[in-house]
């Protein structure tokens, strides 16, 4: 994780929420340097902070927004959606059976299989490497000799929240840091 002082290339710009939260740690909410400039135009936004870098059209020029503001206040309370990724953010991106930290072997695992009546829910999906979830097999985790380490459950948004903030991306301008709080040290 490396705090720069340079935008990278593509110029993203961090999106706020109108208390000055960001809309989500993971992934960070960001939008491209157009789509700030539109919602700019838009009224729909306030520049918090700019890039030195500028556009120009015929008629205007205009610095490049790095932090942006929404201007109403969008709730964080509603329920997150299911998918893969949510499941895998709110598992720790490890397999929940041996806690191996393999990001690029997990999979999606029914705690009850399917062919046992077992849904595809928050309740009954966990986060498992290729490896445990073959030893699983069509059985369940006790069937199998396994235990995981916590049940499945439905987060809230704000675990989510909580848990994404584990996980800086790769890159942060220095713009952005006064707006942002990660729970691991960060190189300067």
């Amino acid at each position: 994780m490396q705090v720069l002082d340079k935008a990278p290339q593509g110029w993203p710009c961090l999106v706020l929420n109108a208390d000055y939260q960001p809309l989500s740690y993971w992934p960070l909410s960001t939008w491209p340097w157009q789509e700030a400039i539109k919602n700019v135009f838009l009224d729909r936004v306030d520049i918090v902070s700019n890039y030195a870098e500028t556009v120009h059209s015929p008629s205007i020029e205009m610095q490049l927004p790095s932090v942006v503001a929404l201007r109403e206040y969008v709730a964080q309370n509603r329920a997150p959606a299911f998918t893969r990724y949510n499941v895998w953010l709110r598992d720790g991106f490890r397999c929940v059976y041996c806690g191996a930290d393999r990001v690029d072997n997990l999979t999606f695992d029914h705690v009850i299989p399917r062919s046992r009546g077992g849904g595809t829910s928050w309740e009954n999906i966990v986060a498992a490497c290729s490896p445990c979830n073959l030893k699983k097999g069509g059985r369940t985790p006790r069937e199998a000799g396994m235990t995981a380490v916590r049940p499945p459950a439905r987060p809230t948004m704000h675990q989510l929240q909580a848990q994404g903030r584990r996980f800086p991306p790769k890159y942060l301008h220095q713009s952005w840091m006064d707006y942002l709080y990660w729970d691991v040290e960060l190189d300067a």
